[in-house]
């Protein structure tokens, strides 16, 4: 990254350096000299920034979930840091750990290997819900997505879209992941189609959606590259972040009725700086975590599958956010 960074002032200078000396050359007075100079770096800087400015948000977006880099181990002897000695004893299957604004894999592990994600999948039907939906619409829970009959959402209940998308997400309703999959696509079938393009668009290879909501299905798979992927590319929108982000809430059913919600994903209230994001856990998939933390202006994403249990996923997540961040703290002081 610093041998990139020394090749594009180089680029930079000579020009500088050749006018210089051609303008002194030609024995020019020294304010023309001068201004010459100044009207050269404005055109050059104009140059160098407009193809950033020619980029849509969306491309952008897409641009930033794109960065990834693999250099890291150049700049810090990993294995020196504080909290490596703790990543061999932990129990998921897999993982991967992204610095944000870098892109820096600062750890993997079967980044790339097709596994059950459980409830994590709801972070793609939230993202559609967003996306598509009108968050002011109601939608009732009927009979034809009251289906694993585990949720809290009930029979007949009747909700505005934007609250059963916080109920979903902060309690992992099944359910209610099944009533906001039919109020966007009309049915459960077309919505999945519309999960597995989106999948597609964010260049997730290794991903497969078959139900909005993740419960054991063997043609519902991801892989932790590509959940890191989608996570990136959710907390840009700003609404989807407010949600998952919220540690708990009280929200209203159209009856007059309250809900009290409290967020599956303890890390909220007992890691400092974690913003997000979803839990997951099935038997199929085991314990399950994507989650995002900020410290001291540094953001890490991490994907977690198949931790030994529930409680687990918590803790393996933690210390491999602790070890991002030592990682992050060492490169910084070099």
């Amino acid at each position: 990254m610093r041998a990139k960074s020394q090749i594009s002032s180089l680029i930079l200078y000579f020009p500088f350096c050749f006018l210089l000396v051609y303008l002194y050359l030609c024995n020019m007075k020294k304010t023309t000299v001068f201004l010459t100079y100044v009207m050269f770096l404005f055109l050059l800087s104009c140059l160098a920034c407009g193809s950033e400015e020619t980029l849509t948000p969306e491309q952008q977006r897409l641009k930033k979930i794109a960065l990834i880099d693999t250099t890291i181990q150049n700049f810090v002897r990993l294995d020196s840091v504080p909290g490596y000695d703790q990543l061999e004893g932990l129990s998921a299957e897999a993982w991967m750990l992204v610095e944000d604004s870098t892109g820096f894999i600062i750890n993997q592990k079967n980044a790339d290997r097709k596994l059950f994600i459980a409830s994590i999948t709801k972070m793609m039907t939230c993202l559609l819900a967003l996306e598509n939906g009108n968050m002011t619409d109601t939608l009732y829970i009927t009979d034809d997505v009251f289906i694993t009959k585990d949720s809290s959402v009930k029979l007949g209940d009747g909700y505005r879209l934007g609250d059963l998308v916080y109920e979903m997400m902060l309690v992992s309703d099944n359910d209610a992941a099944y009533a906001i999959a039919k109020h966007i696509g009309g049915d459960t079938l077309t919505f999945c189609n519309m999960m597995n393009q989106k999948a597609q668009y964010l260049g997730m290879d290794s991903t497969h959606f078959a139900n909005p909501n993740g419960m054991p299905n063997n043609e519902n798979y991801s892989s932790a590259s590509d959940l890191v992927r989608l996570s990136r590319y959710c907390m840009c929108d700003s609404a989807f972040a407010e949600i998952v982000g919220t540690a708990e809430a009280d929200l209203p059913l159209v009856d007059g009725r309250h809900l009290p919600c409290l967020n599956t994903n303890q890390l909220l209230t007992t890691y400092e700086g974690c913003i997000g994001i979803k839990t997951g856990y099935t038997r199929q998939a085991a314990g399950c975590l994507a989650t995002t933390a900020k410290r001291n202006g540094t953001t890490l994403y991490l994907v977690l599958l198949g931790s030994r249990s529930r409680s687990s996923r918590f803790k393996e997540s933690a210390i491999l956010l602790d070890y991002g961040f030592n990682v992050m703290k060492a490169y910084c002081e070099k």
